[in-house]
């Protein structure tokens, strides 16, 4: 099951207290003070790792906390400062603080956000010794490490989206175009989640089927809407045996429409799926009625090995045009 959406407490480390203490040996019954600083508390941070695929390591996991600083102690020590926690998360991750409702979001491996400093060490009595206090009888308290309520949402980055109602052949395509191997049935909802391959040095997402409403969270659809945002090209996959083949395309368009307009202005190539089941006269008419989008057409059938070659040829130009 894919884990796309979690939310998290993260709680960073407190600082150390400095300490108030004098020093005390054979020859100074009486001496100064001699109390060490605190160690800092631990920070938490975020970092994209292209080794996850979902957030399912948070499914039980809701809380996260860095150790704290390690108090100071007398003869001047330091406390040791808490190490830092880092926190992986796939690619394509938004990370939205609720209390402040600012959002980062992880698209490298490199990326790494702070998200919750840890506290400051606090000085210890001999810090606040002065000319006019040689013996001062206090020390300063660590701060306390930043808490943060987030809620993280994966959106899945992959270059292609195949979309299509479902039972249109997008799962079937996958498998013919990456190494990927898909649920593939012939019934609606084989696909309940993303699944992801890769052509080339693409990604391709196979997003689950989408229906009339799916944006208003109908079907499958409004949880995987989001995936095709980061999409360069769509690959829309219409079946050829369908009744009314630019009615289904009208209705993903118009669920594109409703959940983000931009969606329509991406680059986007009409896929005549199952056309080895339809008369050569049957398909002719279909794909003269798409030809009036000004879109990309192309035909395809898992035994026509040359629709393939034709298919894979144009989603590598149509990259190339984008870079």
């Amino acid at each position: 099951m894919l884990v796309d959406n979690i939310n998290l407490l993260v709680k960073a480390g407190n600082g150390g207290n400095g300490a108030a203490t004098f020093l005390r040996n054979a020859q100074k019954f009486k001496g100064g003070p001699d109390g060490g600083n605190g160690g800092n508390g631990g920070s938490i941070y975020i970092q994209g790792s292209n080794n996850i695929t979902d957030l399912r390591q948070f499914r039980y996991r809701k809380k996260i906390t860095a150790e704290d600083g390690i108090p100071g102690r007398r003869k001047n020590l330091y406390g040791k400062n808490a190490p830092d926690k880092t926190i992986f998360v796939p690619l394509g991750t938004r990370i939205t603080d609720l209390g402040n409702h600012i959002a980062y979001e992880i698209t490298s491996s490199s990326d790494s956000i702070l998200i919750a400093k840890g506290g400051k060490g606090g000085r210890g009595n001999t810090e606040f010794k002065t000319s006019t206090n040689q013996s001062p009888q206090f020390a300063e308290e660590g701060t306390i490490g930043e808490k943060k309520e987030l809620f993280l949402e994966l959106r899945i980055i992959a270059q292609i989206g195949l979309i299509g109602l479902p039972n249109s052949g997008k799962s079937s395509l996958l498998a013919v175009l990456t190494n990927a191997t898909p649920k593939i049935g012939n019934y609606p909802f084989t696909t309940l989640e993303p699944n992801i391959g890769m052509f080339e040095n693409y990604a391709i997402a196979d997003i689950p089927g989408l229906i009339e409403g799916a944006s208003k969270g109908k079907g499958l659809g409004i949880g995987f809407l989001k995936h095709i945002e980061k999409t360069e090209i769509l690959i829309h996959c219409i079946d050829a045996t369908a009744e009314n083949p630019k009615k289904i395309y009208e209705t993903v368009r118009n669920e594109f429409k409703q959940f983000n307009p931009l969606l329509l202005n991406k680059p986007e190539i009409i896929l005549i799926t199952k056309t080895d089941l339809v008369s050569e006269k049957k398909l002719k008419e279909i794909i003269s009625i798409f030809k009036k989008t000004k879109k990309e057409v192309l035909t395809y059938s898992l035994y026509n090995s040359e629709s393939i070659d034709v298919l894979r040829q144009k989603i590598k130009d149509s990259l190339k045009a984008k870079a």
